[in-house]
């Protein structure tokens, strides 16, 4: 099984709307990653997007299925802000059986990569820029001390490498 971790596009300051919601540049790049994601084929197979209660993250996953014409379910799920604990997410990722794309921030995405991958949140091995997208995949495995599933990196993309015109 493959998961998808997206953190949210670049938001309005505090002082522009306090709720947070993205922002017109981060509309674009987000619309961006999904036309190329959408060429790549490699969300075909989610079921579901949980994302965090805040705007800039439910306006993320919004777009995301609006422009790779996703059939899902949007989720709020608990659990999906920055500082949150990233465990019980890892936890509910052991239980879960189909394939899930995850809307959320940092540093929780990178502590939850980090503890998929290496059973521990740190010392933190993943950065998440603004509109990234990282695939893991269930290794079979399981980690010695914590006994949740192993999972291994299958791709990392980042907006940057998008050029100018929207194709890598």
């Amino acid at each position: 099984m493959r998961i998808f971790l997206v953190r949210h596009g670049e938001a309005l300051a505090d002082q522009e709307d306090p709720r947070r919601p993205l922002s017109v540049p981060g509309r674009e790049i987000t619309r961006k990653v999904a036309g190329f994601l959408q060429v790549s084929g490699a969300l075909a197979t989610i079921h579901a997007i949980w994302h965090s209660p805040l705007a800039r993250s439910r306006e993320t996953a919004e777009l995301l299925v609006k422009e790779l014409g996703l059939d899902v379910l949007l989720i709020e799920a608990p659990g999906l802000l920055p500082e949150d604990n990233p465990a019980p997410i890892a936890d509910r990722l052991d239980r879960a059986d189909e394939p899930v794309m995850i809307v959320g921030h940092e540093p929780q995405l990178g502590s939850l990569a980090t503890l998929l991958v290496r059973g521990k949140v740190k010392p933190v091995g993943f950065e998440f820029r603004k509109s990234a997208v990282l695939a893991l995949e269930k290794s079979g495995g399981c980690h010695k001390k914590s006994g949740r599933a192993r999972w291994r990196v299958r791709w990392h993309f980042s907006p940057e490498l998008l050029a100018a015109g929207g194709t890598a």
